[in-house]
């Protein structure tokens, strides 16, 4: 099997009036995604995806990678991945070449996956065949009522966890938060989001509303870059702490898990450099005692993927499904994703 052609898909979703829904950069008029194909010979096409700015993604993937795998063979995932990693190397170790590369390497776990008749998580060595979930969504809302009737329309669709965002004031937080704990009752796990907007102080005055309300994790109180305030913050307080969406290969989530700065460790397939990368981020946290919550904001291809990585993961804690009407999500498989949703111990127990 050889690589006979790499293309580049991006994709764009506009909202109806450009208007979507608020979060914590303003308003959200449309998604965005990128779909990586490679045509190998015999006819079979694996299939990747990257969330990253698409026209870096098509530069790199086009431009530079693609002229150097043509004819390789795509089953050598392992040896491509570094042979990539190594030629991206002066440009970029964060940020788009990071996700370009994981990119084709997801779409040749595809292909090699087809080759065999296999899963990718069974190439991986998975032992379980499906994953917890939890619904994310829950989005900026002045309107306690309508926030805590979304909640339980998540918990009346199965889900037995449900993620919000915070971030606007710390008295609407507060009130947010108490506003959903009230609505799904005390059995149903519920995530925070604080979209990296916070300071220390506000971190800790939050943390013990949060520990009072029994919220399953605490993500992001910080810009990804501050690891001292994750580090101070998460020596005071009990709730976990989460992040790594904004965080790029083993070498990033390295240094944020011997800072010990986290709890829970949040790696994307389609950013963070691929199956194989967020697979050894996830065996990374494990040694420190870390969960693996993958992050999913994209498309249906990436949360497949890193559904196939959680299932491979002893410590893999669950995958985040976007409920906030992405067609990314919702429309692009031909057969959509079934969840099997069901609660699991509290991160630092489990």
């Amino acid at each position: 099997m050889q690589i006979e052609q790499i293309e580049v898909i991006n994709l764009r979703f506009t909202y109806p009036n450009e208007h979507g829904f608020w979060y914590g950069g303003g308003i959200a008029t449309g998604r965005l995604t990128s779909l990586v194909l490679v045509h190998a010979s015999g006819g079979q096409i694996g299939i990747g995806s990257v969330y990253s700015h698409p026209d870096l993604v098509r530069t790199i993937i086009e431009g530079h990678l693609r002229p150097l795998l043509l004819g390789r063979d795509p089953r050598d995932v392992e040896d491509l991945w570094h042979f990539m990693y190594r030629q991206t190397r002066w440009y970029g170790r964060k940020g788009a070449a990071m996700s370009a590369i994981g990119g084709i390497e997801m779409a040749c776990w595809d292909l090699r996956g087809k080759a065999l008749g296999k899963s990718v998580a069974s190439l991986l060595g998975a032992e379980r065949a499906a994953v917890p979930a939890y619904a994310s969504g829950l989005l900026w809302n002045r309107d306690l009522d309508a926030l805590g009737a979304e909640a339980q329309r998540h918990v009346a669709n199965g889900f037995r966890r449900v993620k919000m965002r915070l971030g606007m004031s710390e008295a609407e937080d507060i009130a947010a938060v108490t506003a959903v704990r009230q609505a799904v009752g005390p059995d149903i796990g519920v995530i925070v989001d604080a979209s990296m907007r916070y300071s220390l102080p506000v971190a800790l005055r939050m943390a013990r509303v949060l520990e009072k309300l029994n919220v399953f994790w605490y993500e992001e109180p910080f810009e990804p870059e501050d690891i001292d305030n994750f580090v101070a913050l998460r020596e005071q307080i009990s709730v976990p702490i989460a992040a790594g969406e904004n965080e790029f290969g083993v070498q990033g989530f390295r240094v944020r898990l011997r800072a010990g700065a986290v709890d829970i460790v949040q790696p994307d397939a389609c950013r963070d450099g691929g199956i194989g990368e967020t697979n050894r981020v996830g065996k990374l946290a494990q040694e420190f005692g870390a969960s693996v919550a993958t992050h999913t904001w994209s498309d249906a291809v990436a949360l497949t993927a890193n559904a196939h990585v959680i299932a491979s993961l002893p410590n893999g804690l669950t995958v985040e499904v976007d409920q906030t009407g992405n067609p990314f999500i919702n429309d692009l498989l031909v057969e959509p994703i079934v969840c099997l949703l069901y609660t699991s111990p509290s991160p630092r127990d489990s």
